[in-house]
Order: C-alpha cells, then structure tokens, then sequence
C-alpha cells in the first residue's frame, strides 16, 4: 500500500488513490456544513468552532461571499479554503469584465471542481482538503445549490451537508425536506444543524441567499427562530405522547371489554 500512499498519481491495483480518499477524511474531521435549496432562496448553515476570548470571530467565517449573488459554505481546512475562493472570487470578477454579465452559480461551481480536479492529477501538489455547498441563483432566476468534493466532483442538490456526521443529517434532511419558502427554508436548514449542534447563536451560522443578494443572519433573528424551533418540538412532543396515552387507554379499553 505505501507505493500508493505516497504518490498522488498513481492509481492503486484496486483503483483507489489514497491521496484524494485522505482529503475527503479530512473533510468529515472538518465542522458540519449544512446548504438546503427552496422556493425562492437557498440558506448555507453551518457550525462554528469556539474561539478564543480575544480573537476577532471575522477572521474564521466558514460562509464566504464569492459574487453578490453566489456565496460558499466548506468543511475542511480553511487554509485550503481561503485560496480556492478567492480564485473563484478572481474568476466571478474576470467573467463580468469579459462578459459584461455576472457569472452564473453553476459556472462558478464548475470552475471550483475543475480547480480541485487539477489538483489530483499532477505531481508535487496535493488535493484541496475541503468540500463546498456553494448557493445561489441561475440566469433564470431559480434557485440552486451544489456541493464540489476534494476529487473535483460536482453535483446539484435539493438539500445537503458536508463536514462530521454529514451522513446522519443528510439522511434526516431525505426524510424531513419539504419545497418551502422564506423563513420555513431557514427553519429546516436549521433544525438538521440542531440535530448535532447546541441551539445557540454562538455555535451556528447562517447565510440566507435570495433574489436581492446575500445577507449573514444576525445573532439576535438567529436566536428568535431557534426559540420558535424548540418550541414546535416541545409541542409536537407533547402531542405525540398525548396520542400515545390516548392509544394505550383505547388498547386497555379493548382488552377489558
């Protein structure tokens, strides 16, 4: 295994290469990341790392503005991160000059997986140890959202997530997604962060993209919607045991008669 290990070109006999599998582990070491595409927005959640007392929180933002109309949410490692958005932020900006138009969410998209695919292919570098949810809207007006992984992979999807036990939000958010719009859109995003993430502002992060632009979430909107959030699962507890009790006393009913 160690001839293989070492060389990112070289194919093991099995068809692996281990360089490109070691960047994607680094990815699900990375904190949660969490992209959910409505109606009329796309919302980016992610979690945030703790930081220290006297650090400038700015300085670790894992939601990254590329164009006005595109932003990008990782999981991996930020310095990685930082150099293959702003080639993207660089390229968004070539486009218009050239083109006169603003580049398109999924040409920005494909350009960042033509970037991480060119890094598994040539000696003396390494992948970029990052997945991305990259948000935003198509020449048409709809909204998309799609995730890019260290092999240079790129897909659209309805709702995802990258970073530590990515797996288990995905599955939740394949069985609780729904079209939604608004608020409702940043409620589901939010709620599959809750299923891992302690239910404070302090610890989440949301970027909500619509038709007018890009807009960071404040502490304070955060904080109210995930109130309403525990209060609707508080609620639905109660009805759900209410039901239950209900169907005991009908089976305990039944039996005795």
């Amino acid at each position: 295994m160690a001839r293989y290990d070492g060389a990112i070109t070289v194919f093991s006999p099995d068809g692996h290469l281990f360089q490109v599998e070691y960047a994607m582990e680094a990815v699900r070491k990375g904190t949660l990341a969490v992209g959910v595409c409505g109606k009329d927005t796309v919302v980016l959640c992610v979690e945030k790392k703790p930081v220290a007392k006297l650090q400038d929180p700015r300085t670790l933002r894992k939601i990254q503005k590329v164009d006005d109309n595109i932003c990008v949410a990782f999981a991996g490692l930020t310095a990685d991160a930082r150099i293959l958005i702003n080639r993207a932020r660089l390229e968004a900006q070539s486009h218009k000059l050239t083109l006169e138009d603003i580049a398109t969410v999924e040409y920005i998209t494909r350009y960042i997986g033509s970037v991480q695919q060119k890094y598994t292919q040539s000696g003396g570098v390494r992948p970029f140890g990052l997945s991305t949810l990259v948000a935003g809207f198509s020449s048409e007006g709809r909204p998309q959202l799609f995730h890019t992984d260290p092999s240079g992979t790129i897909s659209e999807w309805k709702a995802n997530a990258t970073g530590r036990n990515s797996k288990a939000v995905r599955e939740w958010l394949e069985k609780q997604y729904a079209d939604t719009s608004g608020v409702e859109t940043v409620k589901l995003a939010l709620r599959a962060v809750l299923e891992l993430v302690e239910p404070t502002s302090k610890n989440i992060e949301i970027a909500v993209v619509d038709r007018e632009g890009l807009r960071i979430m404040p502490s304070d909107d955060l904080d109210e919607i995930v109130k309403l959030i525990e209060v609707e699962k508080e609620y639905a507890n109660k009805q759900k045991n209410s039901a239950r009790r209900q169907a005991e006393e009908a089976r305990a009913t039944a039996g005795n008669d």
